[in-house]
């Protein structure tokens, strides 16, 4: 299992891809050295990632805040509170209900970063309130998988759908295999979309 730990490691991955394809090689060229984007992993992550489902960014901030805090970040504060205390910082119902799962789950995020990465998304979707996007993107940024995808990611599939060409974005299980190409540097392939719908949402409007 590769894993991304510095710039030099998407650099190699980035150099792979144009490689490959001169599709890559253009893209590249346009957007320029691709980001690191490593984050923590653990409870407080996988809790930020479910507060800002379906809720603006500035939204998912504001509770965020409210919840540290309040000294709500942890498995077993959130274990210990009631809903009223949830409720306060701006938690919904059906968060509340994730929060709590989330925090029930037991999952030892230490031992996780040593899974391989299909083994480490099916722990998380497990979970009520983690979908596949949600674990997918933990094990690429949070863990550093380098060989992951999000093909369920709509910017991912509008970049795709300009950069090769397709008549429309290619649906999820398409788009997958679509991805196997990439391997073993798919997670480097992801932020080179991600950087890639950038630009051409500047160059074109796309919203």
């Amino acid at each position: 299992m590769r894993i991304i730990t510095c710039d030099a490691d998407v650099a190699e991955g980035a150099a792979w891809l144009a490689e490959q394809d001169l599709r890559w090689r253009d893209a590249l060229a346009q957007c320029g050295p691709l980001p690191l984007r490593r984050k923590p992993d653990g409870f407080a992550y996988l809790l930020n990632a479910i507060v800002g489902q379906q809720v603006s960014i500035a939204s998912a901030a504001a509770i965020w805040k409210r919840l540290e805090d309040a000294n709500l970040v942890t498995e077993r504060a959130i274990q210990n509170a009631v809903d009223d205390d949830l409720r306060a910082v701006g938690l919904s119902r059906q968060k509340m209900k994730y929060a709590r799962a989330l925090a029930e789950a037991g999952i030892d995020y230490v031992a996780l970063r040593d899974d391989a990465p299909e083994d480490v998304i099916k722990t998380l979707v497990a979970v009520s309130g983690i979908g596949p996007w949600t674990a997918e993107i933990y094990a690429m940024f949070s863990l550093g998988h380098a060989d992951v995808f999000a093909p369920g990611d709509l910017a991912l599939q509008e970049a795709a759908k300009v950069l090769f060409d397709l008549p429309e974005r290619p649906k999820e299980k398409a788009f997958r295999v679509m991805a196997e190409d990439w391997s073993p540097w798919r997670s480097v392939a992801a932020r080179a979309l991600w950087a890639y719908y950038r630009v051409i949402k500047n160059r074109e409007g796309i919203r």
